[in-house]
Formats: C-alpha cells, structure tokens, sequence
C-alpha cells in the first residue's frame, strides 16, 4: 500500500500531484468546491483556493498529501482519507468534525482536491 505522503512528496510538478490524486481516490477535485460549501466544510477549514473557506474551528486543510497522519489517528491513505471524511465519530468519538451525510463518492472528490492542492 502506497500512503499518500510517499507519493505526493515524490511528484512536485502541481499537473503530476493533481492526476496521481485522481489515481489513489477515483475521484474528481473538480466537483470539491460545490461539495466543501454544501456540507459546511468551508464553516470549520481553511481550504486552499475554496473562497470563503476560512474557518480555524478545524485545523487547516492545506498540505494534506505531506501529513504521516489523518486526524493524528490514521495513517494517510486514500482508503483511509475516504472513511475519515465520511465517518469520523468511528475512528476519533470526541472529534469535534461531525458526521455530515457526505457520501462515499463525495468523499473521494474532495480527497482527490485535498491530496492535488
């Protein structure tokens, strides 16, 4: 298994960085502007290049791809980033992130935004 860190830290090219995301997530960054906003994300997180994404209720969202670790408790996979997004009582009860409703597939486009930016 490939984390996540490994991979981004070895393609600095942006244009690389932004396919390989594609790859280990199966989804879209594209679609992650729309998603952050209608789920709230942008209330809590500073996301980069999401406007009026400023929250400090979360730590901020940029260099995801450079942490070991999602949340200080699981080790940064795509797999992983996916379940944290979607489920994160399960994995962290006293975190203060909530679980939203996003959807598995929602999960992997803003993964895929958060491992390319």
């Amino acid at each position: 298994m490939v984390t996540a860190f490994a991979t981004t830290q070895y393609l600095g090219n942006r244009s690389l960085r932004y396919q390989t995301a594609i790859l280990l997530t199966g989804g879209d960054p594209d679609r992650s502007p729309t998603i952050f906003r209608r789920y709230g994300c942008s209330g809590c997180h500073t996301i980069p290049g999401v406007p009026g994404a400023d929250g400090l209720l979360g730590p901020a969202l940029s260099g995801l791809s450079a942490r070991v670790y999602i949340a200080g408790v699981l080790p940064n996979t795509a797999d992983n980033l996916e379940h944290w997004i979607v489920s994160p009582q399960q994995f962290s009860p006293h975190s203060a992130m909530p679980e939203t409703g996003i959807t598995s597939e929602e999960a992997k486009d803003l993964a895929a935004y958060l491992y390319a930016n």
